[in-house]
């Protein structure tokens, strides 16, 4: 468990610290952002506290869109406010995108994408967006390898959507290159069918939202996916599943061999459908929708029994007043915020209310994101080597979540008025305290750019 004798830089003492699979009473110490030992009695310069708390590995977040262009709009939360929320809630690394487009090379995106998060206070890497695929670009994977992103973001709907024969050839490119294709799955065909058979009125009813979307939309492209996925022999990672369609597809297709992963979000693990008929309907917009109680069900399900890997918050916050605009609710700018309460909701609705194993929290927010995403051993576990990513966890703290409370910037949650047992006290990036009893002591960029090589299997 590396050095037990000798004067730490910092050491966290008498919490109770996940390490190998279990909860053990000890300390962490921790020097040149990395942790140095796990034992008991251990002497450090500064010393922190952690009797009566949890000590868990940072969360990481793999899909959020800070300050980031869509519907005409840009997200809500900058990389400085989104990353103080984040990291108070625990997140210590988190994973957004570049802004792809087809007038620029994938290398420059991912410049631009650096300097922007620059005034992070945790730990950032990134996803590329692929717009426009060409067999003549296939190169630029490579380039964007070398600069340390290992994972492309494709689309089967919207303007940005890759066609079955650009995903083909793209998944053979990046399988090559030992990435990871992320895909957004649903069927554009499907959509645009049920949009058009909406009767006439029904796009002034938010209600009608979650059938121009049908939940066939998204089993249809994840099966098709999966496919392509076995075919190029590439490892494919599903964002935000939200039905139990889709779930069981990924299911059959992991049984089969087919290297695939998946994630889902706490919207979808904790609202339903029924939130579009509520008066302020309109906020609950995101794609993919909202789903059934059934679908909700086997989302849980699939989580329990690993069909789906991990849960990422697909952060994306509007202002009320921007999604109050306009009649039509097809037009209403979809995403919602979630990045500041992404861990203490699964505690308390996974953990306390379903009877789920502690190992299962940490896997679906710590050591499957970095497992997939290639950020493993440097983070996702409590172990030597490892940076000092790690959060203090009082398990017996009830709050309520009020917008008025968290430190995004959008002025609406989702999950507005839920009692949550759980409460992060201390979140450390690599073994610097950037939150602190409800306050962000760190200076703005103490992030870092996380440069990813080769994905492992």
């Amino acid at each position: 468990m590396g050095r037990i004798h000798g004067h730490h830089e910092t050491v966290v003492a008498g919490g109770r610290v996940w390490t190998r699979g279990e909860l053990v009473e000890t300390d962490v110490g921790i020097d040149g952002g990395r942790i140095a030992c796990i034992g008991g009695r251990l002497d450090g310069a500064q010393r922190v506290d952690a009797r009566n708390l949890w000590v868990l590995p940072g969360a990481i977040d793999g899909h959020t869109h800070m300050e980031a262009p869509a519907f005409g709009l840009r997200s809500r939360d900058t990389f400085e406010s989104g990353t103080r929320a984040a990291a108070a809630g625990g997140v210590t690394t988190l994973l957004d995108f570049t802004v792809g487009n087809v007038e620029s090379a994938l290398v420059e995106q991912v410049r631009d994408r650096i300097a922007t998060a620059q005034r992070a206070v945790i730990d950032v890497g990134l996803h590329a967006e692929i717009v426009g695929w060409r067999p003549d670009r296939a190169h630029e994977i490579g380039e964007a390898t070398r600069e340390g992103v290992t994972s492309f973001k494709f689309y089967t709907v919207y303007a940005e959507r890759s066609s079955p024969t650009q995903l083909a050839d793209a998944f053979r490119v990046i399988a090559a290159a030992g990435g990871v294709a992320m895909v957004h799955a649903e069927d554009a065909d499907l959509i645009q069918a049920a949009t058009e058979a909406l009767p006439r009125g029904a796009r002034q009813h938010m209600t009608s939202f979650p059938r121009s979307r049908p939940a066939a939309s998204e089993a249809a492209a994840v099966s098709l996916v999966c496919q392509l996925a076995e075919t190029a022999g590439v490892r494919v990672h599903f964002a935000h599943l939200s039905t139990g369609a889709a779930a069981d597809i990924v299911r059959r297709a992991k049984a089969s061999g087919v290297p695939v992963t998946a994630e889902t979000c706490p919207h979808y693990l904790l609202l339903d459908e029924r939130a579009y008929a509520r008066a302020d309907g309109r906020q609950f917009s995101v794609i993919p929708p909202l789903r059934t109680p059934e679908d909700q069900s086997a989302l849980w399900a699939a989580l329990a029994d690993g069909a789906i890997d991990s849960v990422a918050t697909d952060h994306c916050p509007f202002a009320r007043t921007e999604k109050d605009e306009g009649s039509d609710v097809l037009s209403i700018p979809c995403g919602l915020p979630g990045v500041e309460t992404l861990l203490p909701l699964l505690h308390s609705e996974g953990v306390v209310a379903r009877g789920l194993p502690l190992g299962w929290l940490v896997r679906a927010v710590s050591e499957s994101p970095a497992r997939i995403f290639g950020l493993a051993p440097q983070k996702g576990r409590i172990e030597v080597g490892a940076d000092a990513d790690l959060l203090l966890f009082d398990p017996t703290r009830v709050w309520t979540v009020s917008a008025n409370d968290l430190h995004m910037g959008a002025d609406f949650s989702p999950f507005e008025g839920r009692r949550v047992r759980g409460a992060v006290v201390r979140t450390f990036v690599r073994g610097h305290i950037v939150w602190a009893d409800g306050e962000c002591p760190t200076e703005l960029g103490w992030g870092r750019f996380v440069s990813r090589s080769q994905t492992p299997t």
